[in-house]
């Protein structure tokens, strides 16, 4: 059994002030496990703290000066439930031992002198109790993980069919008023109407023309809407390198960014593989992206784009893109609504989830993914996955149904929303 396990892989850190104790532990154990040591819970803390990703034991002396053994395995648990701590007793402490046991604070005790060759067995079932439950942990992370975003896309992609199915009936009323505005000035001169003679002319001249620039923001995000939701093709005509698509977009949305500051850096290597993509569809991408991150970004903001290949050097399977900027926190709950068509990211309402939402579409679309998160020091993230020369993603039948199951359980979702 012992053969399938590396114990030197996590550390066994023990904790006693008889510095000859700590010396005979190295000796014995040194050879089979990665040994900690520390002559006090103060230090054995600190020790443990800076180390707690990769320790799987603290065994710690009961009676030491200052804090006693107990109270280190108590505060280790708070800090890492999941690492066991075993105490170390004499016969006289064995009343503290068994109190310690039921309260659940400690996983054994052990009696000094010690019998080693039962020491040893306790030390490996540990560190194999440890790394199953790592195991286990990990693998219900990546379950989680994977129904959360089978979840995630299909809540983003009814709410895009319920846009969608609305944008067609809103881009019907508007061309009535649309034609009513492009109408209007020719129909005022057919009145014999002259602007210049009214009271104020600067003040329609100018509301007239906000009025069209905000037309034609809506007919643009409806449009958009309207074509990242169609059902791709099977395969895509076209390759494009990463690079210059990001540079492209940078180009067409200079003048905006230029207006707040905002700086860009195109860290995208030049060499990566060409993408097969609907190069139409892929460069409105890149602007939206941009677009809401100008919605978004301060005075002064700065966005970094870089990129790599994953997998195989002379057959790389993806290309991971990520998008970050230096804008105010957005809090995990926020983020996972962020691709929502009715989330304000910015401080502007008139700013809506449109963009991001539309390139969730266009990401899914290429059968990618795109996650956002938060990293202290570096600021809002977002990495975007392709496949290369992969087909337009369909989902199957198969799925459609276990998403639809899923989604029955309203209480489900809002617990996996939720973490809790």
């Amino acid at each position: 059994m012992d053969s399938f396990y590396d114990y030197k892989k996590f550390y066994v850190l023990y904790v006693d002030d008889e510095e000859k104790s700590l010396k005979y532990f190295r000796e014995i154990f040194g050879e089979k496990f990665s040994i900690l040591t520390a002559p006090n819970a103060e230090e054995g803390f600190r020790i443990l703290r800076e180390n707690q990703e990769r320790t799987a034991i603290l065994m710690t002396d009961q009676r030491m000066p200052g804090e006693k053994g107990i109270q280190l395995l108590e505060k280790a648990r708070q800090l890492r439930p999941r690492i066991l701590r075993i105490l170390v007793t004499a016969y006289s402490d064995l009343e503290t031992a068994i109190e310690s046991v039921n309260t659940g604070a400690i996983y054994k005790y052990v009696t000094k002198p010690w019998d080693i060759p039962q020491l040893e067995i306790t030390l490996k079932r540990g560190i194999e109790f440890f790394i199953v439950q790592n195991e286990r942990d990990q693998l219900l992370r990546e379950k989680m993980s994977t129904l959360y975003n089978v979840m995630l896309t299909d809540r983003i992609l009814s709410l895009g069919i319920l846009a969608t199915g609305l944008s067609h009936h809103i881009r019907n009323s508007m061309v009535a008023v649309k034609t009513f505005l492009d109408l209007a000035p020719k129909k005022l001169e057919e009145e014999n109407l002259n602007l210049e003679q009214l009271r104020n002319p600067d003040f329609w001249k100018e509301y007239y023309k906000k009025v069209q620039s905000q037309m034609d923001k809506v007919a643009h995000l409806l449009s958009d809407l309207w074509e990242s939701s169609e059902r791709p093709v099977p395969d895509f005509p076209d390759k494009v390198k990463l690079q210059q698509v990001a540079a492209e977009a940078m180009g067409q949305l200079k003048v905006e960014m230029e207006k707040k500051g905002i700086e860009v850096e195109n860290q995208i290597p030049p060499d990566l593989p060409e993408l097969k993509v609907d190069s139409r569809k892929f460069k409105r991408l890149f602007e939206l992206l941009l677009k809401d991150e100008t919605a978004a970004l301060s005075q002064g903001g700065k966005i970094k784009f870089t990129a790599q290949a994953i997998g195989p050097k002379e057959n790389p399977l993806e290309i991971q893109v990520e998008m970050e900027d230096n804008g105010p926190a957005v809090s995990q709950d926020a983020l996972q609504s962020i691709f929502d068509p009715f989330f304000v990211r910015s401080g502007n309402p008139q700013e809506f989830g449109i963009y991001l939402m539309t390139c969730f579409f266009i990401i899914y679309h290429h059968g990618g993914r795109i996650a956002a998160r938060r990293e202290e020091g570096r600021g809002n993230i977002f990495t975007m996955t392709f496949p290369l020369n992969s087909p337009a993603k369909v989902p199957s039948v198969e799925e459609k149904d276990f998403i639809s199951k899923i989604l029955i359980n309203e209480t489900m979702w809002e617990k996996l929303i939720s973490g809790s």
